[in-house]
């Protein structure tokens, strides 16, 4: 008999073993999970803070770069002291050197002394040379344009001097030692034939191509002369040889005994008269044999004109009255093709008569001050007011300011001198000169002009970012306009309607795009489609307009085909078909532009949109948007794309099973639910293109114009930081606008990036019940 035993059951113990977790074990197990999911929670708060706070930071840079911009001028004085201590007991006019060491005084009896700023003590004096039983009757200073100096003798004569610094370094310490200079010699220049005195006097000086100059001179009997003076100095002796010619001026409208200033213009081309009428009598003595009166404009508004200057340049001129009122005029061309006086801006009034005006050497800036003793620091371009304050008790006789702008020397109607420091580094910019429209020296009108540098010192700068932010905008709307309709259509096929095995291979395909360098873009763009395009522009508007009219077509075709045909090619693969025809028609095109451009446009497209008016540049909008667009093209593309192929399959199936066919489920259904991907996807897009750099400075020709003409360049906010900022001045206000760039830039994308996101938010929640 077999012994038949049960199986021993198992033991208390071994069911202890179990490999599921007992009660202590899933408790440590919940705290461990609850840990991480805290220690998560933590890391992705911190890392969303952090992406806050570095967006921030860089708002907050930008910021600080920027805000010296809208800060004013500053004027602190240093010291103070007694004229008497140079040894004058009268100045016509002062001078500050460039190192703002020395100032130098002219006098009314031709003494010129040069003095230490900082205490008054004389370091050199000079005496102007002059015939002898002559007497000294006027005085007049181009200081700022041409830095000479004109004295008017008792007999008809003048004399020239400009004064000059040797420099040296001995022991390694920079040495100022002061001179005078005669740049039209020493011996005094014959004015008046006729002996008369000259009350008043003004000359000017042109030194690009010819040594020329210009004296204007009024005479005592009121007879108003131009001489015109042309200086030839001899290598070997030194001795300058003056060619004068001497015309006599109509007298204006009421005769020349009120005349009370001068003033001729750099470009030896104009001389304007001032009356004590507040009227300025303005001369075209381009050719001094047929000088004449153009015109006689009020420049005092019923005010009598206190005090007058050039701007630096010689092109822009300012007036102040007794009322205090300050304003600015230059020569404007009309539609006749002459010169017209015109008032440009004016400035916030003093509030006293204005006493003297002091131009800035280097800038389009001027000091003014008032009989009340009242300091206002100006600029014209950006038409500011940075200062005004008073500064002392009584008038204020004379100005100077320092070659770079950061000192003032002035003497008080009490024969004090008073030297200050003036902050005053970024003038010419302002909100209303960087996003209005300016009216710019040598201008018809005021316009957006972008023009940050120039070969000469008298260049006024032209900061307006509209021209940078409209072409911005314009490369974005012409890449999105190429890459919307491509992108969109593409990912909805690829997805809802394109074979996965065909999906397969198309859409990495179309990612791997955006791999590419954008400086390859960028170079195959300007170097070889913009040329390509120029000369095959019939073909390439043939392409663009009439492919959709020609796959429509195809598409008709293919629906009229009989079904064993069109089921020849399985469902999904109908692109495949397409492809094909798009290679032919394209050929077709290139082939028969030649033959268009004969038939429709004489032979050239281009010259024919020349002749209609249209500005056509090799590196346009067009040109750019086809490159950007295929930068674009791979973003939108896979966002859409997935948007698209995650709408749930229960509610195509469901429109289907309704009897909807895929169009319409498509229509009805897949792009609402999709929409906000779609969105997303757009913006993204736009984001994309509106940062672009390379693409944009290669291929667009860099042209800062103002207009959304797709044959025209243009010139972007990126691609301006990108081509500036490595030559320009740190601090400088070059530099600084920039920095406005890249924070208007960055501003530009937040602003699109938010209101983005709030449209797909809602997007999103009036489709989520679908």
């Amino acid at each position: 008999m077999t012994d038949f035993r049960l199986p021993d059951l198992p033991s208390e113990s071994a069911s202890q073993r179990s490999l599921l977790p007992n009660a202590e074990q899933r408790k440590a197990l919940r705290q461990k999970r609850a840990r991480r999911d805290q220690y998560s929670r933590w890391g992705i708060t911190a890392s969303g803070f952090g992406v806050v706070i570095a967006l921030l930071t860089i708002f907050v840079y930008l910021f600080y770069e920027v805000a010296p911009i809208l800060k004013g001028a500053t004027i602190e004085e240093d010291v103070q002291y007694s004229l008497s201590q140079t040894g004058l007991e009268d100045v016509e006019h002062l001078v500050l050197d460039r190192y703002e060491t020395l100032a130098i005084a002219y006098s009314p009896d031709g003494q010129v002394v040069v003095f230490d700023v900082a205490n008054g003590a004389p370091e050199a004096r000079f005496d102007v040379p002059k015939p002898e039983g002559s007497q000294f009757h006027s005085f007049f200073s181009a200081e700022a344009i041409s830095a000479t100096q004109v004295y008017g003798l008792d007999n008809g004569q003048a004399v020239v001097v400009r004064h000059g610094f040797d420099i040296s370094f001995p022991n390694d310490q920079r040495q100022l030692t002061p001179k005078l200079e005669f740049p039209l010699g020493e011996s005094a220049i014959t004015i008046d034939d006729q002996g008369q005195p000259l009350k008043l006097i003004s000359m000017e000086t042109q030194t690009r191509g010819r040594n020329a100059s210009a004296i204007a001179a009024l005479t005592e009997d009121n007879r108003l002369l131009l001489a015109s003076l042309t200086g030839r100095e001899n290598l070997l002796t030194g001795q300058v040889q003056i060619t004068r010619q001497v015309t006599e001026l109509p007298a204006p409208p009421g005769g020349t005994g009120d005349i009370s200033k001068l003033m001729v213009d750099k470009a030896l081309r104009s001389l304007f008269a001032l009356d004590e009428d507040g009227r300025v009598h303005y001369y075209d003595i381009s050719n001094p044999a047929e000088a004449r009166l153009v015109e006689s404009v009020d420049v005092g508004g019923g005010n009598e004109v206190t005090a007058s200057a050039f701007l630096v340049g010689g092109v822009s001129l300012i007036f102040g009255n007794d009322a205090g009122e300050l304003s600015q005029w230059f020569l404007v061309r009309d539609d006749q093709n002459q010169y017209r006086l015109e008032e440009i801006r004016s400035f916030r009034s003093h509030e006293a008569a204005i006493r003297e005006i002091t131009p800035e050497y280097t800038r389009k800036g001027f000091i003014a001050v008032d009989a009340d003793g009242q300091i206002g620091v100006h600029y014209g371009t950006s038409s500011r007011t940075l200062y005004l304050d008073s500064h002392a008790d009584v008038p204020i006789e004379e100005m100077a300011i320092s070659q770079i702008n950061t000192r003032l020397l002035w003497l008080d109607q009490d024969n004090q001198l008073v030297s200050a420091e003036l902050w005053n580094e970024h003038p010419q910019l302002s909100w209303a000169a960087m996003w209005n429209k300016v009216w710019y020296e040598g201008r018809e009108d005021p316009e957006y002009i972008w023009q940050s540098s120039s070969a000469t010192d008298e260049f006024e700068s032209k900061f307006s970012l509209v021209p940078l932010s409209v072409g911005t905008l314009k490369a974005a709307f012409y890449a999105m306009l190429f890459a919307m309709p491509l992108a969109i259509a593409g990912a909805i096929y690829t997805a809802y309607f394109m074979t996965p095995k065909l999906r397969g291979v198309v859409k990495p395909s179309i990612e791997i795009m955006e791999a590419l360098p954008t400086v390859i873009l960028g170079f195959l763009a300007g170097l070889w489609l913009a040329p390509f395009v120029e000369n095959e522009l019939p073909a390439v508007f043939s392409f663009l307009i009439l492919m959709p009219v020609v796959m429509i077509l195809f598409a008709f075709a293919w629906s009229k085909l009989p079904t064993r045909w069109r089921l020849l090619v399985p469902e999904g693969w109908e692109a495949a078909a397409l492809v094909p025809v798009i290679l032919i028609f394209g050929t077709l095109c290139l082939q028969a532009s030649p033959w268009m451009e004969v038939w429709f446009f004489g032979g050239s497209m281009r010259q024919w949109f020349t002749d209609i008016g249209i500005n056509y540049d090799q590196r346009n909008a067009l040109i750019v948007g086809i490159a950007m667009g295929f930068a674009v093209i791979p973003t939108i593309f896979s966002i859409a794309e997935d948007a698209v192929f995650t709408v749930p399959r229960h509610l195509t199936q469901g429109s289907l099973a309704l009897g909807a066919t895929r169009w319409q489920t498509m229509i009805g259904v897949v792009l609402p639910t999709a929409s906000p991907g779609i969105f997303s996807a757009v913006m993204m897009g736009f984001g994309r293109a509106v940062g672009e750099t390379m693409i944009v400075l290669m291929a667009t020709g860099n042209s800062p114009v103002v207009n959304f003409n797709i044959f025209e360049g243009m010139r972007t906010l990126s691609a301006n930081i990108a081509v500036e900022l490595p030559e320009t001045a740190v601090g400088s206000s070059h530099f600084r606008v920039l920095f406005l760039a890249a924070l208007v830039l960055l501003a530009l994308t937040f602003i699109v990036n938010t209101l983005a996101e709030i449209i797909r938010q809602r997007l999103r929640q009036r489709y989520s019940s679908l």
